[in-house]
């Protein structure tokens, strides 16, 4: 499958550009919001990963975590490491109201899904509590789900998931706590997932704890199989 960039109204896009004209929110270099100077900085993570949680190992057996916990996903898998410029691009989509980064950061995510060769039959971005988003304006995940999905040509499922509980933030928590703090956090809406294979797209992976707990809920929804992919690594919490 060919991956094609997602289109933008010319007309939308020819007076966002007179307004305020584009400029690297990395490099701050004109012409484009994420240049191409910039995006062949990003940073891989190294080889081998843990076949399941996709974390730089020393070898290609599963991590101990991964040999230990039972996991809902059949793997977790991230475009690179939470370095330059994938972190300052993640920060400006999230935090900045940037959400013109949603185009070339599914780019990214549209290539790298293309180089897994699994077969899914939806995308489902990981979704923020109602309030969270009300306070944002948006919800990042869903932006690059959809700009994704109309690279890839596949059907984007935004209510298949719910986060009925508003959880606190996870920045400060260990790994215990993270996954905690997640429990039942989500809950499977009707029958859109049952036998579906599922993707799940979010902006930076730490521990995998909203993850596993969005994938429990797509399978007690009736979800075949469910994978994960993000644009960024971050390291695990000490």
């Amino acid at each position: 499958m060919r991956v094609t960039a997602p289109r933008v109204h010319p007309a939308s896009e020819a007076l966002l550009n007179l307004l305020y004209p584009p400029h690297c929110v990395v490099c701050e270099r004109p012409g484009a919001w994420l240049c191409s100077g910039c995006l062949a900085l990003r940073t891989p993570l190294p080889a081998p990963l843990c076949p399941h949680c996709g974390r730089p190992m020393p070898t290609t057996r599963l991590c101990r975590r991964c040999r230990t916990d039972r996991s809902q996903l059949v793997a977790m898998r991230s475009v690179g490491a939470y370095t330059t410029p994938l972190r300052e691009a993640i920060y400006a989509l999230k935090y900045g109201g940037m959400r013109v980064l949603a185009q070339p950061l599914a780019a990214l995510l549209a290539e790298y899904w293309q180089s897994m060769t699994i077969a899914v039959d939806v995308i489902v971005p990981v979704p923020l509590h109602i309030r969270r988003q009300r306070y944002r304006g948006y919800n990042q995940a869903e932006l690059l789900a959809r700009a994704m999905a109309e690279c890839v040509g596949l059907p984007v499922e935004r209510h298949g998931i719910v986060r009925h509980r508003d959880t606190r933030s996870q920045v400060g928590l260990d790994i215990a706590e993270r996954h905690a703090n997640m429990q039942g956090a989500f809950e499977c809406i009707g029958a859109a997932l049952n036998g579906a294979r599922v993707l799940l797209i979010d902006d930076v992976l730490t521990t995998g704890a909203t993850l596993e707990a969005a994938a429990e809920a797509a399978r007690a929804g009736g979800a075949a199989d469910v994978w994960a992919l993000t644009l960024s690594r971050a390291p695990d919490p000490p």
